[in-house]
């Protein structure tokens, strides 16, 4: 039982949602010693998801391991080629698979929070579990679907479930330092194509008008409707938050400026061409940079939304980049928010 509480303690000492599936599998790993212990995730859309996964660790490993995060989404197996995984994950229930031709025995447990099925767990050990350790893993699963939910409730937006913005600087400072390839988050990734990495600030254009015009319950609507867009337009990986009103923020990763472009104008063309309820047509404002060496969230979110003032001054309803600007002459390059300077 002393075990156990001190495994529970593990998982709960931090704040990390990153770190959650690694200290999962590595508290398992050290409580059963199994030949494989794993978290699988759905990453996608609804019907064309595809599994990820987030940590695993066989049993003479030192470390947890786990798929690149900015793995391309076509390039993860789809849900129907891993069949048993995806039983338990609908299903919601635990899956035996007793090792009658031989070890390794696997037993799946599904993984869910308050939203509904996320993933699966998966123990390969030399025999079938036995009920007490079932019991224990389903214990351990138990905490940590409500200390998520608990997560989700401090780190996202009431309204659009999209992350909030207390949140935003971990994330930023996580991403500018994080290298490309070795590890990330105490997790060994396979190493993949070199990325940069982009802000990007997402501006309604005329919205005090929609609220005004409208009502709040419909730019409310607009708003939920706006994050369900962000959602189907960005890749599973990037990051998007709400940072209250009209204002929504996007980190992604991208080989370079004009593909985080592309990005962005693929958002501003499905707004635009998006008919709200009762409101009609909407169009948005977005300007964006280039993480920097040493950049700090302050002085990455001013290059931005220096862009998208630029973009409103300018007709509003079109995509800016800073650097492009500056480097143009029509954007000076601004003061260097966040630097410190030594005497």
């Amino acid at each position: 039982m002393s075990e156990l509480v001190d495994r529970l303690a593990d998982l709960t000492a931090h704040r990390d949602r990153d770190l959650l599936d690694v200290t999962l599998v590595t508290s398992l790993h050290e409580m059963f010693l199994p030949q494989l212990v794993a978290v699988h995730r759905a990453v996608g859309d609804a019907g064309g998801e595809r599994w990820l996964t987030r940590a695993r660790m066989a049993r003479d490993d030192v470390a947890a391991s786990a798929d690149n995060t900015l793995a391309q989404f076509d390039q993860l197996p789809p849900l129907d080629d891993r069949p048993q995984w995806r039983d338990c994950l609908r299903g919601q229930q635990v899956l035996t698979l007793d090792g009658s031709d031989g070890p390794p025995a696997v037993t799946l447990f599904p993984l869910t929070t308050d939203a509904g099925p996320i993933g699966v767990l998966e123990v390969r050990s030399e025999r079938p579990l036995l009920p007490s350790e079932r019991r224990a893993v389903g214990s351990i699963l138990r905490i940590c679907r409500n200390f998520e939910s608990l997560l989700d409730y401090s780190e996202r937006d009431t309204l659009t479930g999209l992350l909030n913005r207390k949140t935003f600087d971990n994330a930023f400072l996580k991403l500018a330092l994080a290298p490309m390839s070795g590890t990330e988050g105490g997790v060994e990734r396979r190493a993949g194509a070199e990325v940069e990495h982009f802000l990007g600030v997402i501006d309604i254009d005329h919205f005090k008008r929609v609220n005004d015009g409208f009502g709040h319950l419909i730019g409310d609507e607009v708003l939920l409707l706006m994050s369900r867009l962000m959602r189907a337009t960005f890749r599973y990986h990037d990051r998007l938050y709400r940072f209250g009103g009209e204002e929504f923020v996007v980190l992604l990763h991208c080989a370079d400026a004009s593909c985080a472009g592309v990005a962005f104008e693929r958002l501003r063309a499905n707004v635009e061409q998006y008919v709200f309820p009762q409101v009609g047509a909407i169009t948005v404002s977005v300007g964006f940079s280039r993480i920097r060496p040493h950049d700090t969230p302050a002085a990455a979110f001013e290059r931005a939304d220096r862009a998208v003032y630029f973009a409103k001054g300018h007709g509003r309803n079109q995509v800016s980049c800073h650097e492009t600007l500056v480097a143009g002459g029509q954007l000076d390059e601004g003061p260097q928010v966040g630097d410190v300077e030594l005497f």
